[in-house]
């Protein structure tokens, strides 16, 4: 083997370990996160550390705004009081609301707020008999009759309506022919998306809006 091969095998062999070492570096920074509590978030203990912490939303403590979700979580086993400030920026689930378990990956900031650049949210499914329910083409015929009282709607989700809570409409929900706007803050179950057939408990306002309290997947029988 002559000098100039060996000078090239060489520089390719410390081509090669630099790259690696490269890749090695940026995996293990942005792959490995340490679980820790609220409690343990909360400490000033883990500042400019990679964690994760789970926990569930403060009810209205969300804001949306500019493609930055601002929000607080807590630990429904611990101390409800003690809460953790959460900025997330990214897409959001649409069933991001009130009481939904949101688990988050990032770094705390010398204030104690942590910048999550992953999230995750999770609502135990739940299911509701459309028995006693309404349909919307139903609740518009008998719009003035109805209004304050409280309804079980069913029907199925309008494509394109569904969004994240903090929004005046959470979605549209059309059954016979008709559709009404639904108003929701809260956690709904993971299986809710586009066209699902769902049980929406709550009040018909005088605004023209469903304003619900619960909302449910449709039971199967």
């Amino acid at each position: 083997m002559n000098k100039q091969v060996k000078k090239r095998l060489i520089i390719v062999t410390l081509l090669i370990i630099i790259v690696a070492a490269v890749v090695l570096t940026y995996v293990g920074s942005g792959g490995s996160a340490k679980a820790i509590s609220v409690a343990e978030a909360s400490s000033g203990a883990y500042a400019d550390q990679r964690i994760q912490v789970s926990g569930t939303v403060v009810d209205d403590s969300f804001v949306n705004k500019d493609s930055k979700l601002s929000f607080s979580i807590y630990d429904p086993s611990a101390d409800p009081k003690q809460t953790l400030s959460v900025v997330f920026e990214g897409p959001v689930s649409a069933t991001f609301g009130n009481g939904i378990v949101a688990i988050c990956t990032g770094k705390l900031d010398d204030q104690g707020i942590l910048h999550a650049s992953e999230m995750v949210t999770k609502c135990p499914s739940k299911y509701e008999s459309a028995e006693g329910s309404v349909t919307a083409e139903y609740l518009l015929e008998n719009d003035e009759r109805l209004i304050g009282q409280e309804l079980k709607l069913a029907g199925y989700i309008k494509t394109g309506t569904l969004v994240a809570a903090g929004q005046d409409e959470r979605f549209v929900i059309y059954s016979q022919g008709g559709e009404i706007s639904v108003a929701f803050d809260g956690a709904m179950p993971d299986e809710v998306k586009d066209e699902a057939s769902v049980i929406v408990t709550g009040i018909w306002t005088d605004k023209g809006i469903f304003e619900a309290t619960d909302i449910a997947l449709k039971e199967v029988q």
